[in-house]
């Protein structure tokens, strides 16, 4: 085109005080006048603006709840991770133990395990709305029946999905579950000693109970064992006590804690917490101040001697957990049905 506007938008002719008329007598001056009907301009860059914005929308919930927005919008059943950290607690609780509490209480279960060996009390966590569950391997190994009962009172039936020895990790469903609320999964891989942190379990049975401290350590070697060694370290504590959470035996350091580990174990690395620990608090959540599971409850060490009950037994600010990102690299290999 020839013509050309001035910085004020005032139009230019080119041909003005010239006798000649335009080169291209299909691109007359504009007459003198608006016609009485002009056109609308048409509206520019709203392909490419849109686009623009449709992907900023997706990178805002992707970056900011990941799956937990993106379940939320196509209804998939898939578990809330977080790679950053989502924030899971109402502002005006934001940071509080009483905040992240409310919040994340109505994801944990008390777990209730029938063995030949006896019964055991521990706890869970759920990760999908229809019922899936994270607990210990050694709350529910071996066990012929599961019950989990959540923090409204409902109580379910309970199957065993897939087991992970070495990890102490399995995975349980609930039978003729929905609409449960799942916890969002954090990323353990930020945490730093000092971090303040909430538990939140089943010790003793005493369902819903809350205890908060810091964590103390990370990547301690804590040496379990596995399945196939349970029993051993069943009648430590004697029969009839069973798998019950924290007493499970344990070693760090090259000593033994809580009777004995026997032959078969495995290690792992553990976050350390001195948020109280008791038993039945295994396969319960740690979770940092802004609600997010950070890691699964597995031990604590107890002064008692193998003489002494389980009543006696208590916490003394030294608890491990399996940390978050060993549970979701697992999660698939649960879900298939492992028995490891």
């Amino acid at each position: 085109m020839t013509e050309s506007f001035h910085r004020s938008g005032e139009y230019e002719n080119p041909y003005e005080g010239q006798q000649q008329a335009p080169v291209n007598p299909e691109w007359p001056p504009p007459p003198a006048y608006a016609p009485a009907h002009a056109p609308h301009p048409k509206k520019r860059g709203r392909g490419p603006f849109a686009l623009i914005a449709a992907v900023a929308i997706v990178a805002a919930a992707i970056g900011g709840g990941t799956a937990y927005g993106i379940q939320e919008l196509t209804g998939n059943d898939t578990v809330a991770s977080s790679s950053t950290s989502t924030t899971v607690v109402p502002s005006s609780q934001k940071g509080t133990v009483a905040g992240v509490a409310k919040a994340v209480s109505p994801s944990i279960v008390e777990i209730s395990a029938d063995s030949n060996a006896g019964s055991s009390t521990g706890s869970g966590v759920i990760i999908t709305s229809n019922g899936e569950i994270v607990t210990n391997n050694h709350v529910v190994a071996g066990a012929s029946q599961i019950k989990a009962t959540t923090s409204d009172g409902k109580s379910y039936t309970a199957k065993v999905v897939g087991t992970d020895s070495k990890k102490d990790l399995a995975l349980i469903k609930l039978e003729n579950a929905s609409g449960l609320k799942a916890a969002t999964l954090g990323d353990s891989a930020g945490l730093q000693v000092g971090d303040q942190v909430v538990a939140i379990g089943s010790p003793e049975g005493l369902s819903g109970t809350v205890t908060s401290g810091i964590i103390s350590a990370l990547d301690r070697d804590v040496t379990v064992p596995t399945e196939e060694g349970q029993d051993q370290g069943q009648q430590q504590w004697g029969q009839g006590q069973g798998q019950d959470g924290d007493q499970w035996p344990f070693e760090f350091g090259g000593r033994q804690f809580n009777g004995d580990t026997g032959s078969d174990t495995t290690t792992y690395k553990a976050l350390q917490t001195d948020a109280s620990l008791n038993p039945g608090n295994s396969g319960g959540a740690l979770i940092d101040m802004n609600g997010n599971i950070i890691g699964i409850n597995s031990a604590m060490y107890s002064p008692t001697s193998q003489a002494s009950s389980s009543s006696d037994a208590g916490s003394v600010g030294l608890g491990f957990a399996i940390p978050i990102n060993t549970v979701k690299a697992d999660l698939a290999k649960l879900r298939a049905g492992s028995t490891d």
